[in-house]
């Protein structure tokens, strides 16, 4: 039999007693003094196991209702003393002994919370104080104390204390397993608390529900500080956030890179178009359809977002707006007539607020972004109960210092200002892009997005195509359409997207359909009509996230009038590639980041 000062000691004290018998046992054939708590003793000495009471060593009741068990020194003084002489001394004079082991779990808060109607102070109740504590100290002091906090542990831990030895490594994972217990408890309980105080849009906001209706319940949230944007009308959902929060931090970019407000246009996580305050002139206008808004050439703000809603107005239907600037009255009355679904920005006209929460019967989204708020440099997600984390991607693209390395041609002069505008827009776009993705630019605004393929080629021509529709789109043809009286916008969008893409039906429904859009039904462009038409598309600007793998790349890109690309290097084809570009006189431009984006 061990002496009392060699004979090793155990703390139990568990809200869940499942293998706590078993436990008791092999502690008890291990000659390991037992201590415990209220019920936890109570259960072991019923079922004929020596085991004194806490209250014996700390010479202190259990207080409170129970809230004060084992919130003693001479409890933590024995978890956490060290086999150092010092620590000895102090355990002696104070004539306590070290606790070896310690076996805790916690009152169930979240099961207790997660029940309907459950009210703050029962709650509050089912919050664990010593537990936690005991958790803690042991965990810290694991080079010498055993933690457990899992029942699944206890059969492997006796029988290593029957082996004679609890291994270095046991200990530290069992430690681990700890501080994952309390870390978890406490979010736990932040979050509720959270939802109860700060529920308002200060720190939580409750969302519609997730991806999708079944997905239910959905919020966000901050931690420690408000919530760096407001809800100014209509409520937000899960997709309207991602998009908002990844369209925002665009346009910022956008902003700071080349000194002039930006706009973009987002649906499903990806920019259906975006663009920066070039004035537009007389076609644009009426591609656009913003020829007859009252005081656009007034507003750089409401010209960059008819840049970005006209790149692509048939992706951009029911978009999340962002913009850099605050928003003004014109801006407003372009946003007011489209089909969206919302949109964020730094700051509101009150007139054009006004016109805002009109929208959709008081329901479109306005949210007001914080301009100051800088996000946390490690970001996490997690998917399928897996967390990732990562540095967040805060590399920067200015047009004075990413764009430098011009591979060729050869002893090229400097890249004009218009190209560094457009390279800058097209590689700050794919950014916040979903990957794989290349982006065609001109005039301070995409003109085609090829986002979301495995394919870089298939990028390349998706992105080409919508850059030869957008183009397409000054034609005459397009541009002296008649439409039947009442023909609303978006069935204007798409049938010039029918025309200019060559995708117009023959015959039948679809034909039928197709014409009693029209006054004046327009001839479908002929094969050489097109090809002549879109020769004169030129000065485009290509950017791809990643390198381009095969030259195919540029021969493709070079039918779109671009004239212009940048990529990262680092492909074995790389000299293939540069090859392409000079015998298709374009300039190729190495920028180093990889912007991969997911």
């Amino acid at each position: 039999m061990a002496t009392q000062e060699s004979q090793a000691t155990a703390i139990l004290s568990v809200y869940n007693k499942t293998g706590l018998l078993d436990l008791a046992k092999g502690l008890t054939r291990n000659h390991v003094r037992l201590l415990g708590s209220g019920g936890t003793a109570k259960m072991i000495r019923d079922a004929g196991f020596e085991i004194e009471d806490i209250s014996n060593v700390t010479q202190a009741p259990e207080m409170l209702g129970g809230r004060v068990k084992t919130l003693h020194p001479a409890v933590h003084a024995g978890i956490l003393a060290r086999d150092i002489e010092s620590d000895l001394k102090d355990l002696a004079e104070q004539s306590m002994r070290k606790v070896d082991f310690v076996v805790c779990n916690l009152y169930p808060f979240q099961e207790t919370v997660a029940k309907v109607n459950v009210t703050i102070a029962e709650a509050v109740e089912d919050i664990d104080i010593g537990g936690v504590t005991l958790l803690r100290a042991a965990a810290k002091n694991h080079s010498r104390v055993t933690v457990l906090c899992d029942p699944n542990d206890y059969a492997e831990f006796v029988s290593s204390l029957d082996r004679g030895e609890i291994a270095g490594q046991s200990r530290q994972l069992y430690a681990l397993k700890a501080f994952e217990l309390t870390s978890s408890y406490d979010t736990a309980i932040a979050d509720f608390f959270r939802k109860q105080y700060a529920s308002n849009g200060q720190q939580h906001i409750s969302l519609r529900y997730g991806i999708n209706p079944h997905q239910t319940p959905a919020s966000a949230y901050v931690n420690g500080q408000a919530l760096p944007f407001k809800v100014l009308a209509g409520s937000p959902g899960y997709i309207n956030l991602l998009d908002a929060l990844n369209a925002w931090p665009l346009v910022k970019e956008l902003k700071e890179a080349l000194g002039v407000p930006a706009a973009a246009s987002f649906k499903h996580v990806s920019p259906a178009g975006a663009a920066v305050g070039v004035p537009l002139n007389k076609a644009e206008k009426t591609v656009f359809m913003v020829d007859d808004i009252d005081g656009l050439s007034d507003s750089l703000l409401a010209q960059a977002y008819a840049r970005a809603r006209g790149s692509d107005r048939m992706s951009s239907f029911g978009d999340m707006i962002a913009l850099s600037d605050e928003v003004d009255v014109t801006t407003a009355k372009i946003i007011s007539r489209e089909v969206s679904d919302g949109v964020i920005a730094p700051a509101y006209h009150p007139e054009a607020l006004k016109i805002l929460v009109q929208k959709k019967g008081g329901k479109y989204l306005v949210l007001q972004i914080d301009p100051a708020y800088t996000p946390p440099e490690r970001e996490t997600r997690t998917v399928y109960g897996f967390t990732l984390a990562q540095k967040r991607n805060d590399a920067k693209i200015k047009p004075e210092t990413t764009f430098g390395n011009i591979i060729t041609p050869k002893e090229a002069p400097p890249l004009p200002q218009s190209a560094l505008r457009d390279l800058t827009v097209a590689t700050i776009v794919l950014k916040y892009t979903q990957s794989n993705s290349v982006c065609y630019a001109l005039n301070g605004q995409t003109i085609g997005l090829g986002a979301g393929q495995q394919s870089r080629i298939h990028c390349t021509r998706l992105a080409g195509d919508k850059a030869d529709n957008w183009w397409m789109r000054f034609h005459d043809r397009p541009l002296s359409l008649k439409f039947s009286k009442g023909t609303k916008r978006p069935d204007k969008s798409n049938v010039i997207d029918q025309l200019c893409s060559g995708e117009v039906a023959s015959s039948g429904p679809e034909r039928e359909a197709y014409e009693a859009v029209f006054a004046e039904v327009p001839a479908d462009f002929t094969k050489d009509e097109r090809q002549e038409w879109l020769t004169k598309l030129s000065e485009v600007a290509v950017s791809s996230d990643a390198f381009f793998p095969f030259p195919d790349n540029i021969f493709r890109a070079a039918r779109s009038g671009v004239k212009y690309v940048t990529a990262p290097g680092g492909s074995v084809n790389d000299h293939a590639v540069y090859e392409a570009a000079e015998k298709m006189d374009i300039t190729f431009v190495e920028q180093t980041t990889r912007l991969f984006h997911h």
